[in-house]
């Protein structure tokens, strides 16, 4: 022990000496959370009111996250095409493969966005005969994501432009989903869009492996 350094100097050095320490260890988990939230407030505010641009609206869209549903359970790279015709009148492709090693399968759907409702909602026919409903929730002011919405709150769709979201951004869309418009997001699931997302946390299981 050091000569200027008398047993009681130490002892009432010792709460100093934790206290640096506390602060060392603590640093780089609040740096982590600061940087976690500095990137989900980056998340853009979508366009929740006000109608939807229908010719914006078409094209591409990837299914990104859903509920699984009786129609889409264990699809992955799914896809959906919306042309336009008329002023109302959708046509949707449904494209989706049972498994990455399983050929590319589509479904035809034709819909019609009601005007009233600022072609939010939508009234879609399965196998041209059994119709649906759902609703655009919110898009991104560049019209490159979107939530769409179903009666009942028990299922639910986001959609992007291109195959592959930022994590920060699905998990603050997720909970927009739950917080803004009450859907039942216990069951939401990523869509695997590429072979090496099979089988990580988060993601549906596909029908055929």
């Amino acid at each position: 022990m050091p000569s200027n350094l008398t047993p009681r100097s130490l002892m009432r050095s010792i709460p100093l000496i934790l206290s640096a320490l506390l602060s060392i260890i603590a640093l780089p988990a609040a740096t982590a959370m600061a940087q976690d939230q500095s990137a989900t407030k980056a998340a853009p505010e979508g366009i929740a009111e006000g109608p939807i641009d229908l010719q914006r609206f078409m094209g591409t869209w990837y299914v990104i996250g859903r509920v699984p549903n009786i129609i889409e359970r264990g699809h992955v790279a799914s896809v959906n095409t919306y042309t336009l015709h008329d002023e109302d009148k959708v046509a949707i492709r449904y494209q989706y493969r049972e498994g990455f090693g399983e050929p590319e399968e589509e479904i035809n759907l034709r819909a019609r966005a009601d005007e009233d409702s600022g072609n939010r909602r939508w009234r879609t026919w399965f196998y041209r005969v059994v119709p649906t409903r759902s609703r655009i929730l919110e898009v991104a002011p560049d019209y490159s994501w979107a939530l769409i919405g179903y009666p009942g709150r028990e299922m639910a769709w986001i959609f992007a432009r291109q195959p592959d979201m930022d994590t920060a951004l699905y998990r603050e869309l997720a909970h927009r989903l739950r917080s803004r418009y009450d859907v039942n997001t216990d069951k939401l699931k990523r869509v695997p869009q590429h072979p090496e997302q099979v089988d990580k946390l988060g993601f549906e299981v596909p029908n055929k492996k």
